[in-house]
């Protein structure tokens, strides 16, 4: 027995890296083989033993384990948000934090945190479809390599340059793609479907050539810089495109023929777009004075002037299912700091107010319809007692844009004398232009390259016929035609992040003490309690009032703590807890990240708030 132990133990001589073996083939020429990847798989355990300085008794391992030696990158098949299949390579015995690190190497996708692995979901062939394949780029030849940022030959990465075939795939990666069919549509809300970022794919089930989806998984965008993250944006457009054809993010009529304009747009750029091409001064030097908006900003007052509004106020969920103008009531407004002010009338605004709202932590959202003229903007307001709903209606564009940009910025905390309030107004300003209507340009009726099946939600298709929709979406065009192809991607998702429900992520779940199940909506800055019956906000939590938070691994249960002695505690119902804690610390360890330090990623921190008892 002690010989045999000997003998298991001197086996971690055979594990070492870098170890190269002679072989003899059937002529008698020896061949060299690499056995670096290569490495053991305990079956039983569902781990592999990579310290490769342990023996194997100290590894655990007894005389009936089964043991597999077999190489830890293995070819995988991956889906991206525009629907092309690559098949590459990508470690199988690292966690998966890291093995996305190695696969957005590879596709030249800068901040990889943001993105993270997930299960597709089943596809049903259609019987005539039985025989046929999906179009799969093969880049498992492509090198791994260990660079954040490759070397660029004619506008592309290196390694991508070396072929017509990997040339072809990269331009797949990087140029937006025509319209797809209404058969490809996939859906989106696949919250339950994550891979655990702690634990390798091996030990999560994954085999080699499985298909698996790469997506972007938090809504927090670091540092998007168009000369380097062609991809990148590609695939945001991608995914964010996708998300308002499947109705994920609720939107306006005219917002929805705006996106179709400018999704209708993209595709006439991308049609003629060259890989690696330039798009130009016009938009390195809008950058640069964007970049300088923000950081020198603009003298701002410390309050908007005394304005009168009309004010609708309830408790929730008490509220009427449809609000008119008889509903509201007069007041005379003021806004100072994040907090509004409001009098009877304004010769009482140098006395005390009727009421004064703090939006610090509160929900704004837009209610705008331009063709009604109608300017309002919804307050979800936290109070102990649950949240306070109020509705301002404005008179005008300007009014609406003023005081839209101000509760968006209370909301975060921010005042007025922030330098990113004028730049607000203005995208809120330029966003309302782009919706109206242009009589003044000459808009065609029809246009035979349009597919407005492929431009606008199911919803809208059903609603209205291509002859209504085509001139509609043409007229919307017409505000946009002049902007370059990055322009109109980066006014495609600027959009896109204005949306009342953008980045929130649904789960269903059951607060304890309570015998229902209810909705928790996880976004970049707060958590979001929806009542399930009616599909109001019951109540809003922040990030930056937590104290802490802990799983209950047995019971599997989530408890919170915030500031002011509130706690609360959930189960997940269709979910694994592991997925939502791994939201909500993945969201946290994204709020440390700085321009500064956007080249280093602390992957020790990420694990300490996402693993859990798992935690390396």
């Amino acid at each position: 027995m002690n010989t045999c132990r000997s003998a298991v133990g001197h086996l971690q001589n055979e594990m070492r890296l870098y170890i190269l073996i002679n072989l003899f083939n059937d002529e008698g020429l020896v061949l060299l083989q690499d056995w670096s990847d290569h490495a053991l798989w305990w079956e039983q355990k569902q781990q592999w033993l990579l310290k490769t300085s342990w023996t194997l008794d100290k590894c655990g391992v007894h005389a009936d384990a089964r043991l597999i030696f077999s190489t830890q990158h293995k070819p995988l098949r991956l889906g991206l948000p525009n629907g092309v299949i690559l098949r590459l390579r990508a470690s199988f015995s690292i966690p998966v934090f890291r093995t996305v690190q190695g696969i957005c190497r590879v596709l030249n996708i800068r901040h990889p945190e943001e993105l993270s692995l997930l299960r597709p979901v089943e596809e049903k062939k259609k019987k005539k479809d039985k025989n046929s394949t999906e179009d799969e780029y093969d880049l498992t030849n492509v090198p791994l390599t260990s660079v954040s940022v490759p070397t660029l030959y004619d506008g592309m990465p290196a390694h991508f340059a070396d072929s017509p075939k990997t040339e072809a795939a990269y331009k797949m990666l990087s140029v937006c793609q025509p319209s797809p069919s209404p058969e490809m549509i996939f859906p989106l809300s696949l919250a339950n479907r994550w891979l655990d970022s702690s634990r390798s794919l091996m030990q999560q089930g994954i085999q080699e050539n499985d298909k698996l989806w790469l997506r972007f998984k938090y809504y927090t965008f670091h540092d998007v810089e168009p000369k380097y993250d062609a991809v990148r944006l590609t695939q945001l457009y991608e995914q964010a495109r996708w998300a308002i054809l499947l109705e994920d993010n609720d939107c306006t009529e005219e917002e929805m023929m705006l996106f179709g304009a400018l999704q209708y747009h993209i595709g006439k750029l991308s049609l003629s777009q060259e890989v690696g091409s330039c798009q130009g001064m016009e938009d390195l030097e809008s950058a640069l004075k964007s970049l300088e908006v923000k950081m020198v900003g603009e003298n701002n007052s410390t309050d908007i002037n005394l304005c009168c509004l009309y004010f609708y106020f309830c408790v929730l969920p008490f509220r009427p299912r449809r609000l008119t103008l008889r509903d509201y009531k007069q007041y005379w407004f003021k806004f100072q700091d994040t907090s509004i002010f409001y009098y009877k009338s304004k010769e009482d605004s140098y006395g005390e107010p009727i009421q004064q709202l703090n939006l610090k932590g509160g929900e704004v959202t837009p209610d705008v319809n331009i063709a009604g003229q109608k300017f309002c903007i919804r307050l979800l307001i936290p109070v102990p007692e649950g949240m306070n709903e109020v509705y301002l209606r404005c008179e005008n564009e300007k009014q609406y844009a003023e005081w839209m940009a101000a509760c968006k910025l209370a909301s975060k905390g921010l005042t007025l004398l922030d330098s990113s309030y004028r730049t607000e107004v203005k995208n809120i300003q330029t966003f309302l232009s782009m919706q109206r209507s242009n009589s003044s340009a000459s808009t065609p009726q029809t246009d035979e390259s349009i597919n407005t099946q492929s431009l606008v939600s199911p919803r809208y298709n059903k609603k209205y016929k291509v002859k209504q929709l085509t001139p509609r979406i043409l007229e919307a065009y017409q505000n946009v035609a002049d902007l370059s192809l990055t322009a109109a991607i980066l006014k495609f998702l600027q959009i896109w992040q204005s949306l009342p429900d953008f980045g929130i992520s649904y789960f269903m779940v059951r607060f304890k003490g309570s015998r229902k199940d209810e909705v928790l909506g996880i976004a970049n800055n707060r958590l979001i309690r929806i009542d399930l019956g009616v599909g109001d906000v019951v109540k809003t939590w922040r990030y930056n009032n937590m104290r802490q938070w802990n799983v209950n691994w047995d019971i599997r249960q989530v408890a919170i703590e915030f500031d002011g002695n509130i706690n609360i505690a959930f189960g997940c119902t269709t979910a694994d807890c592991k997925i939502v804690h791994e939201y909500i610390g993945g969201y946290i360890f994204m709020s440390t990240r700085s321009r500064e330090t956007s080249d280093t990623l602390n992957e020790e921190l990420f694990h300490k708030l996402t693993g859990g008892h798992n935690a390396l």
